[in-house]
């Protein structure tokens, strides 16, 4: 009984150990997506003052400036070329007066793509679920339009996701477009970190406000939260309370991604100590909005 008694104390703290070391394992730290490739490239957006995309400009018209100091452009690419978007529904409880016409802005994106330009789409509330992987189809599966409104929202968790997914991707032009009222109520990154992610994935994000369909008060913090993703990856922020307006919207979109200039450089400043590099791009044009990342991080050994 005794050498039993004794099996059985060994056994127990065999299993007590077991169990605290699946937990550190399962803990998972914060990962931040590093850029090991020291060539910075820059996804622009330039419109003319009645927001027409402006085409035809040449590499001698842009300038690029880290940290104040001219860089030399080494990549330069000015045609249409096919980009990689990641689709985010949000279909958490409170969009539930919006799931109708978020649907159908979905849908709007999709009718604007090209042959070679490919999507991926996820809804995300409680969890966050794949509805179609990347693809060039127009056609949507059964699933999407049994999407109902209910739980929490995982906004900043489906962005991080949607970024991992894009950085194995080929193309240069990568994007996130999210619709949604802004609300995160239970993810487990932050938006800063998320953001951080992004900036280092050079990846824009298109956020579109469904919040004023719901016919409640604004949450501000929110629209914050929105705005603050698209205008510093060089995204766009667009509210849409009308859909009626919602297919312009989108083409906008469409069109835009796929006319962008994409710029590069190798930094002159090579340390890797992670911290923040501003980005500064000008154009020898007068009367032009420019739209790009505003930074990134530097990576970190």
């Amino acid at each position: 009984m005794k050498f039993d008694a004794f099996k059985l104390i060994q056994l127990s703290i065999l299993l007590i150990i077991l169990f605290f070391s699946a937990s550190k394992l399962n803990a998972q730290p914060e990962e931040v997506i590093k850029v090991d490739s020291t060539l910075v490239l820059l996804n622009v957006s330039i419109n003319d003052a009645t927001g027409k995309n402006v085409s035809g400009l040449k590499k001698q018209q842009f300038s690029i400036f880290e940290d104040g100091k001219e860089q030399v452009i080494d990549f330069f690419q000015a045609e249409e070329t096919p980009f990689a978007s990641v689709i985010l529904l949000d279909s958490s409880g409170s969009m539930e007066q919006s799931m109708s016409v978020a649907r159908a802005a979905a849908i709007s994106f999709l009718n604007g793509l090209r042959v070679d330009d490919y999507v991926s789409i996820y809804n995300f509330d409680s969890k966050i679920t794949q509805i179609q992987d990347f693809s060039n189809s127009r056609d949507m599966t059964e699933s999407f339009f049994n999407i109902k409104a209910n739980g929490w929202t995982l906004l900043y968790d489906s962005i991080d996701l949607a970024t991992k997914q894009l950085a194995k991707r080929s193309e240069k032009r990568k994007s996130i477009i999210v619709l949604s009222d802004g609300a995160d109520t239970r993810s487990g990154n932050s938006a800063e970190k998320v953001l951080k992610n992004v900036l280092a994935s050079g990846i824009s994000i298109y956020t579109v406000d469904m919040s004023n369909f719901d016919g409640g008060k604004k949450d501000m913090q929110a629209v914050s939260v929105l705005k603050n993703f698209a205008e510093k990856s060089g995204g766009q922020y667009i509210e849409i309370s009308n859909p009626f307006t919602m297919a312009t919207a989108f083409k906008n979109i469409v069109a835009e991604l796929g006319s962008q200039y994409t710029v590069g450089y190798y930094p002159n400043n090579t340390a890797k100590d992670g911290k923040w590099r501003a980005i500064e791009l000008r154009v020898k044009k007068p009367n032009v909005a420019i739209k790009t990342r505003k930074g990134y991080f530097s990576p970190k050994n």
